[in-house]
């Protein structure tokens, strides 16, 4: 299944399937997420989805159960 999802601020939207990564959705599309550790012990890669559900980018894939689905992403100056 496809799910079209929207990277703010940068308003960017991409397509892509259920139970693919979350990284790898953004960098398809442009859109840059810092990361550290890549197991999601540091945070750096947390992003916020449409609840107000913080997950980290870096473990997360997209969710089922969306057809659209709204990604925040946070600017945190320490990375």
């Amino acid at each position: 299944m496809t799910v079209s999802i929207r990277f703010l601020p940068d308003d960017v939207t991409v397509n892509a399937e259920v139970g693919e990564p979350i990284l790898q959705v953004a960098e398809r599309g442009g859109i840059f997420i810092p990361t550290g550790c890549l197991m999601g012990s540091c945070h750096a890669c947390e992003v916020e989805i449409e609840e107000g559900t913080t997950i980290c980018a870096c473990i997360s894939a997209v969710p089922p159960g969306y057809q659209q689905l709204t990604i925040n992403l946070y600017s945190d100056p320490t990375w």
